[in-house]
C-alpha cells in the first residue's frame, strides 16, 4: 500500500475501479524484521534455536515456552508441558537430566516437522501452505491462500481444511515472521484431541504453582545478594536484571479504592435519605390539599417522579473508583529499547461532514495530534472519514500531510505537549520550561513560521470552498472530483502517509493517514455518524487491521501524547484486558467561559457520574475519546471467568437456581462452554450460537473455518475482510498485494455491503438511534464485556463545545432524542438483555440515560405550580405540624449531604455542581421536552427530523464572542414562558400580601422561596436571552408574553378553586341559604 500513489474510487455494484490521481510508483519499503512469540508462563520473548529457527519447547502442541522456562522446568518441575503434560524432550545445548536416558538420543526440534504419515507429500506440502494469521502485512507474500468462495485464489483468506490436515497453532500474543519455520503439527483425526492438550485448562494451575516457585527462587537469590555476595542495589547487573525481571511481572494497572471514611459516610447518608423519603411520602400522600386538589395531586406525581430519577441516578455511583496505570511497566513488558516494540496495532478513526461548520483547520490539528502520538509509528494508522465527501477536506488532508512531515519530528524531538499546534502555540505558559536543548528556541520560532504559512494555505482553500462552480469542483490534473454530489458518489480512498513513503524531514517513517470516503447511493439507508464508523471498521481492517480501534471526533485532539500507551495498560492486560471491550476517556474542552455558564464541560457526569460506573461493569460509552477492543466490535463473547460466568441476580430471580430448573442451565452451560473454548490457542473466537451453522468442528473433521455461507451472512461478501477477523491480535494476512487491498477495500465502503448482514445489529455501531454511542456500549455490556474508565493526570484529549445557547441546547436535544428513540426501540434497557450478563446496577445506569427526557414533563409542570400558588393564593402542601415540619427539614438536609460528599470523594467543585443543577432545569423545560414529542413523532408517525451538526467554529472575534450571540430557536419559548409566568406570579402575590395586612405574609413566603427556585434555576438562561447588550430579541419577549397572558386570562377565566356557591355570593346573587 504506497502514500500518495494516487486516489482510488470505485463502486463494486457498478463494477468500478478508478486510479485517480496517480503520481508514481515506488516499491515497498523494507522494515525491521521481527521474530518471536510470547513465553505463556514469563512474558518474555520465546527466542530462537541453536539453529537459528523459532525455538519450540514441546512438539506435541506447540504451546510456546522460552528457552529459560523450557531448560528450569526439565531442571526444578514436572519436566512436562505445561498445556498437554507431554514430557519434553530434549534439545540441542541442553543439560540431559534425569529420564533422557529412556529417549532415543536425537533432538526434538531436528525431527519435529519430519512428521510422515501417509502420504508424506501433503504433509510437506500442508507444511508450506500454513500461514500465520497473526503475521503483519508488512511483509512480502509467501503463499497463496486458497478462496472461501468460488472463482481464482486471491489473497488475505483462509485455507480450506481437508480431514487429513489439521493445523494446531500456538498462541501468539507478539508478532511472528512469516518468513520464519511456523511450528505446525499434523494432527492424526483418530486419536484422542485430549491427548494434545486441547480442551484442557488444568494446565493454569500448574503454571500457577511453577509461578510460585519461580517467585520463591528469586527471593532466595535476592537474599543471596543481600548477604553480600553480590550485587542487589542497582550498581552491578545482577541487580539490575532481577530489578527488570520482577517488574515485568507487575500489572500495568491497579485500582485506587475511594477512602473508606468518605465512601462509607456516603453510603449512610443515601440509605438515610431513602428511608425519609418514604416518611415524607407516606405524609403527602396521606394530607392532601381538599381546596387544591388538583395542584396538591400534580405536584406529588411529579415528586414521586422526581424520587424514582433520583434512585436511578444514585445506586450506579454505589461503587466509585479510581484508576492508576504504570507506564514504564508497559514499556518494559512490550516496548524494551534496542528490541522490536510487541505494543498492539490501533487504527485511529476520526469522523467529519461538513467542513464549513467543523472547520479544516480544527480536523487537520486533531489529525497532527494523532501522528505525532508517543507510539511506535508502524503500529499506529489514521483514518479520517469524510462522510460529506467535500473536496475542502480532501485538499486540507493534502496539506496537512506535508506540513506533518515537519511538525512530527519536532515534537517527538523536543518532547512538547500537547502535539496539536494550534494549541500548543496558543498556550500561555513557559514554554522554555524543561526544555534543554540550545536549538529549540530557533526552532519552535521556525516552526511556528511554517505553521502559520500552513494556516494561510488552509484559509485560502476555505475562502476557495465558499462558492462552489456550477460545473462542480475539479482536482489538479483536470479530473471531475467524484464527489460533487454529496448523496450520490463513489467510495473514495486515498493513503497520504504510510510505510512505503511520507518520511518526515529527518528521514523516520511517519504513521499511515488515509482519506476515506464511503460510496452513497440514492435509495440507500447510509445511518449517519454510525454508518460511517462501521465503514471505517471495515476499511481499517482489509488495509491495516490493528488489533484495537480509536475513536475521536473531528475537534477532538490528543492533549496527551501517551493517551495510546495509557488505553494499552488495560486493553493488554493479562488479568482483564481480554474481557475488557473499550477504555473510555473522560472529555475536557477549551474554550468554555470561566463560569461555564451552560455547563458544558460535564464535570459531574464525567467525574462523578462514570467514575461509579467503573465500580460495577465500567462507563458507559460517550461517543469519542474510547479505545475498543476490534473483537468486542465484532460481536463476540469476551473470555470470562468461572465467576462472570455465573447468572447475575437479575436472572437467577427470574429463573431460579440453576439446581431446581434443569431447562435454565442451558444458557448458563453453554456460555460457559463458549468462554472456556476462548481461552485455548487452536479454538477459534467465534461463537457458535453467534451464526447459524456455527463452527465445524472437530468432530465432523473440519478445522478452524465457518461455513461460508455463515460468514458472509454475518460479516458480507467479502474474504479477506472475513479472514482478518479470525486475527484476534491484529495484522492482515501476508500474501495480499497492494492492488488487491486497495479494490476490497472499495468494496467493503460500497453502500450495499450492509445489505442482509448483521452489520448495524449486532456488529460494529449498532444503528437505531442518533445517539449510537449508547447502544453500542449497551449491547457490549449485555453480552459480558468490562469497561474500563481512564482518567490520565494529564487529559488524554480536549475538544471544542458550543458555548452559545442556542447551539448548546440544539445538541442536548439531539442526545436526548436519541435517549428517546431507544426507549421505544427492542433494544431498551427496561426489557432487553435479562438473559445476559449486564449487572443490575449497570442496566439501571443505561435506564437513567434513556428515561431523563420524560423527566421534562413533570419537571415543567412542577417549575409552573409556584406561579399557579401566588395567582390563586393556594398551596399544595396543607398547614403542617411540627412533626411534619421535621421531615420536610430533614429531607433537605439530606439532600445537601449527599451533593457535598459527592463533591468530597470526587473533587468537583461545588461551583460545576450548581452550573449542573442549573442546566438540569433548563434542559429539562426545554430540549428534553422537545426531544419526547419528536421522538414520539418519528417513531409512532414515522415522522423524521434532521438534527444539525455542532458548529466547531474557532473564536476569531474575541474572548468568549460566541457566548453573547442570539440565535432564534422555538427550543426557548418553554423555559422564557415559564420565568415570565413565575415573575407575573410574584408581583401578583407581592400585591395581594400588601393588599391585605401582615397575617397574609406568613403564608406567602412558602409561595415565593417556591418561584424564586425556580427562576435561580433559570438565572444562566435568562443571561443568555439577554446577551452581551443587555437586550432580549424582540420575537422572543412577544411569544413568552403571549403565552402567559393567554395562560392568566384562561386561568381567571375558569377560576377552578371557586365554588359556584362562592361566585354568586361575590357576584350579588343570594339564594334561600344566603
Amino acid at each position: 500500500m504506497e502514500a500518495n500513489a494516487g486516489m482510488v474510487a470505485g463502486s463494486h455494484k457498478r463494477n468500478e475501479f478508478v486510479m485517480i490521481r496517480h503520481e508514481g510508483d515506488s516499491g515497498p519499503k523494507m522494515v525491521k524484521n521481527f521474530n518471536g512469540q510470547e513465553c505463556q508462563i514469563c512474558g518474555d520473548t520465546v527466542g530462537l534455536s541453536a539453529t537459528g529457527d523459532l525455538f519450540v519447547a514441546c512438539n506435541e502442541c506447540a504451546f510456546p515456552v522460552c528457552r529459560a522456562c523450557y531448560e528450569y522446568e526439565r531442571k526444578e518441575g514436572n519436566k512436562s508441558c505445561p498445556q498437554c503434560k507431554t514430557r519434553y524432550k530434549r534439545h540441542k545445548g541442553s543439560p540431559r537430566v534425569e529420564g533422557d536416558e529412556e529417549e532415543e538420543d536425537v533432538d526434538d526440534l531436528d525431527n519435529e516437522f519430519n512428521y510422515r504419515h501417509g502420504n508424506s507429500k501433503v504433509g510437506s506440502k500442508w507444511q508450506g501452505e500454513d500461514v500465520d494469521l497473526s503475521s503483519s502485512s508488512r511483509h512480502e507474500p509467501q503463499h497463496r491462500i486458497p478462496r472461501l468462495t468460488s472463482g481464482p485464489q486471491i489473497s488475505g483468506e483462509l485455507p480450506d481444511a481437508t480431514p487429513d490436515r489439521h493445523s494446531i497453532r500456538s498462541p501468539s500474543s507478539g508478532y511472528v515472521d512469516p518468513s520464519m519455520p511456523v511450528p505446525v503439527r499434523i494432527v492424526d483425526p483418530s486419536k484422542d484431541l485430549n491427548s494434545y492438550g486441547l480442551g484442557s485448562i488444568d494446565w493454569k494451575e500448574r503454571v500457577e504453582g511453577w509461578k510460585l516457585k519461580q517467585d520463591k527462587n528469586m527471593m532466595q537469590m535476592t537474599n543471596k545478594y543481600n548477604d553480600g555476595k553480590g550485587d542487589m542495589e542497582g550498581t552491578g547487573s545482577n541487580g539490575e536484571d532481577l530489578q527488570m525481571a520482577d517488574d515485568a511481572r507487575l500489572p500495568l494497572s491497579r485500582i485506587v479504592p475511594i477512602p473508606s471514611n468518605q465512601l462509607n459516610l456516603y453510603r449512610v447518608v443515601i440509605i438515610l435519605r431513602l428511608i425519609i423519603l418514604c416518611f415524607f411520602f407516606q405524609y403527602r400522600v396521606t394530607h392532601p390539599v381538599h381546596d387544591a386538589y388538583p395542584l396538591w395531586l400534580t405536584s406529588v406525581i411529579c415528586e414521586i417522579w422526581f424520587a424514582l430519577s433520583w434512585l436511578l441516578d444514585q445506586f450506579p455511583k454505589w461503587y466509585p473508583i479510581n484508576r492508576e496505570t504504570y507506564l514504564e511497566r508497559l514499556a518494559l513488558r512490550y516496548d524494551r529499547d534496542g528490541e522490536p516494540s510487541q505494543l498492539a496495532p490501533i487504527d485511529v478513526f476520526v469522523s467529519t461532514v461538513d467542513p464549513l461548520k467543523e472547520p479544516p483547520l480544527v480536523t487537520a490539528n486533531t489529525v497532527l495530534s494523532i501522528l505525532a502520538v508517543d507510539y511506535p509509528v508502524d503500529k499506529v494508522s489514521c483514518y479520517v472519514s469524510d462522510d460529506g465527501s467535500a473536496m475542502l477536506t480532501f485538499e486540507a488532508l493534502s496539506e496537512t500531510a506535508e506540513f506533518a512531515r515537519k511538525w512530527v519530528p519536532f515534537c517527538k524531538k523536543h518532547n512538547i505537549e500537547p502535539r496539536a499546534p494550534e494549541f500548543y502555540f496558543a498556550q500561555k505558559i513557559d514554554y522554555l520550561k524543561d526544555k534543554i536543548q540550545p536549538s529549540f528556541v530557533k526552532e519552535r520560532r521556525a516552526m511556528k513560521r511554517e505553521y502559520e504559512e500552513y494556516k494561510v494555505r488552509i484559509n485560502a482553500l476555505v475562502a476557495k470552498a465558499q462558492k462552489t462552480p456550477e460545473e462542480g469542483w475539479t482536482m489538479q490534473d483536470g479530473t471531475p472530483w467524484p464527489g460533487n454530489n454529496p448523496r450520490d458518489h463513489p467510495g473514495m480512498i486515498q493513503v497520504f502517509l504510510g510505510h512505503s513513503g511520507g518520511l518526515d524531514t529527518d528521514g523516520n517513517e511517519l504513521p499511515r493517514l488515509v482519506y476515506v470516503s464511503r460510496e452513497k447511493r440514492p435509495g440507500f439507508q447510509h445511518h449517519k455518524k454510525a454508518g460511517a464508523m462501521n465503514a471505517l471498521i471495515r476499511v481499517s481492517a482489509v488495509l491495516t487491521n490493528g488489533a484495537y480501534l480509536l475513536n475521536v471526533d473531528c475537534d477532538h485532539y490528543f492533549n496527551n501524547s501517551k493517551a495510546l500507551r495509557e488505553a494499552m495498560c488495560f486493553m493488554m492486560d493479562p488479568a482483564f484486558g481480554r474481557k475488557t471491550c473499550y477504555v473510555q476517556f473522560p472529555q475536557r474542552f477549551d474554550g468554555i467561559d470561566l463560569h461555564d455558564r451552560y455547563a458544558n464541560r460535564n464535570i459531574v457526569f464525567f467525574d462523578i457520574n462514570l467514575k461509579g460506573l467503573d465500580g460495577i461493569q465500567g462507563p458507559v460509552y460517550v461517543g469519542t475519546g474510547c479505545c475498543f477492543n476490534r473483537q468486542a466490535l465484532y460481536g463476540y463473547d469476551p473470555v470470562l471467568t468461572e465467576a462472570d460466568l455465573e447468572p447475575n441476580i437479575v436472572f437467577k430471580s427470574c429463573c431460579g437456581s440453576r439446581k431446581k430448573q434443569k431447562g435454565g442451565d442451558k444458557s448458563y452451560i453453554d456460555s460457559k462452554k463458549r468462554a472456556m473454548k476462548r481461552t485455548e490457542s487452536s479454538v477459534p473466537i467465534f461463537n457458535m450460537e453467534d451464526v447459524e451453522e456455527g463452527i465445524e468442528g472437530y468432530e465432523d473433521e473440519r478445522s478452524l473455518l465457518m461455513s461460508q455461507r455463515s460468514l458472509e451472512k454475518r460479516f458480507g461478501q467479502s474474504p479477506i475482510f472475513i479472514a482478518s477477523t479470525f486475527m484476534e491480535q491484529g495484522g492482515i494476512p501476508p500474501s495480499t498485494d497492494p492492488a488487491s487491498l486497495l479494490k476490497e477495500a472499495i468494496h467493503v465502503i460500497s453502500c450495499g455491503f450492509e445489505d442482509k448482514t448483521e452489520w448495524g445489529k449486532e456488529i460494529g455501531w449498532i444503528y437505531g438511534s442518533v445517539t449510537e454511542d449508547i447502544l453500542t456500549g449497551f449491547k457490549m455490556h449485555a453480552r459480558g464485556w468490562i469497561s474500563i474508565y481512564c482518567m490520565p493526570p494529564r487529559p488524554a484529549f480536549k475538544g471544542s463545545a458550543p458555548i452559545n445557547l442556542s447551539d448548546r441546547l440544539n445538541q442536548v436535544l439531539r442526545w436526548a432524542l436519541g435517549s428517546v428513540e431507544i426507549l421505544l426501540s427492542r433494544h431498551c434497557p427496561i426489557w432487553y438483555g435479562y438473559s445476559g450478563r449486564l449487572k443490575l446496577l449497570e442496566r439501571l445506569a443505561y435506564i437513567n440515560t434513556i428515561v431523563y427526557p420524560i423527566t421534562s414533563i413533570p419537571l415543567i409542570a412542577y417549575c409552573v405550580l409556584p406561579a399557579i400558588c401566588l395567582l390563586t393564593g393556594k398551596f399544595i402542601i396543607p398547614e403542617i405540624s411540627n412533626y411534619a415540619g421535621m421531615w420536610f427539614i430533614l429531607l433537605f438536609i439530606s439532600i445537601f449531604a449527599t451533593g457535598i460528599l459527592e463533591l468530597r470523594w470526587s473533587g468537583v467543585g461545588i461551583e460545576d455542581w450548581w452550573r449542573n443543577e442549573q442546566f438540569w432545569v433548563i434542559g429539562g423545560t426545554s430540549a428534553h421536552l422537545f426531544a419526547v414529542f419528536q421522538g414520539l413523532l418519528k417513531v409512532l408517525a414515522g415522522i423524521d427530523t434532521s438534527f444539525t451538526v455542532t458548529s466547531k467554529a474557532s473564536d476569531d472575534d474575541g474572548d468568549f464572542a460566541e457566548l453573547y450571540v442570539f440565535k432564534w430557536t422555538s427550543l426557548l419559548v418553554p423555559p422564557t414562558t415559564v420565568l415570565v409566568i413565575n415573575m407575573v406570579g410574584i408581583v401578583a402575590g407581592v400585591s395581594y400580601a400588601v393588599n391585605s395586612g401582615y397575617q397574609s405574609w406568613g403564608p406567602l413566603f412558602g409561595r415565593l422561596f417556591f418561584a424564586f427556585w425556580v427562576i435561580a434555576h433559570l438565572y444562566p438562561f435568562l443571561k443568555g436571552l439577554m446577551g452581551r447588550q443587555n437586550r432580549t430579541p424582540t420575537i422572543v419577549i412577544v411569544w413568552s408574553i403571549l403565552l402567559a397572558s393567554i395562560f392568566s386570562l384562561l386561568w381567571v377565566h375558569i377560576d377552578p378553586f371557586t365554588s359556584p356557591t362562592q361566585k354568586a355570593v361575590q357576584m350579588g346573587q343570594c339564594g334561600v341559604n344566603c
